[in-house]
């Protein structure tokens, strides 16, 4: 018999590994974003990268696309909508970088509402996540 109060299981993101590896070799996020456009972890540097110098609102542009590329991939990865996103999954991370740096850069830009609702998810997405990102 199922546990049908159990919740939606954890959705995983596939892995990218040519993609992971030219981010982990040090290639310019932008050249990674624009090779592979689908990997929220090259949007997630970026979007951290000009929110450290200053530039809130191109920060916001580079979270936002790589949240909406990502929540493109849950969706295709099974999510429908709601449930545990894994911060333990490594593919996940980018998206939720993301979530993370939407959040910030939408609170930076006086958007509070959307900072909150991004903060919400990220917190409803994984604890881990959440606690991680959020202490620095």
């Amino acid at each position: 018999m199922d546990n049908l109060l159990a919740g939606p299981p954890p959705t995983h993101l596939p892995d990218l590994p040519e993609a992971r590896e030219a981010l982990e070799s040090g290639a310019k996020a932008s050249d990674v974003a624009a090779r592979f456009p689908a990997y929220p972890a090259a949007w997630a540097s970026l979007a951290e990268e000009y929110f450290a110098q200053g530039h809130a609102v191109t920060s916001y542009a580079f979270a936002r696309t790589g949240y909406h590329r990502g929540l493109d991939a849950l969706r295709r990865s099974g999510w429908k909508g709601h449930g545990p996103i894994p911060w333990e999954h490594e593919p996940n991370r980018g998206f939720l970088r993301c979530l993370h740096a939407l959040s910030r850069a939408a609170q930076a830009i006086g958007e509070k509402d959307e900072a909150e609702r991004c903060l919400q998810f990220l917190k409803d997405s994984t604890q881990t996540g959440y606690d991680a990102l959020t202490k620095s």
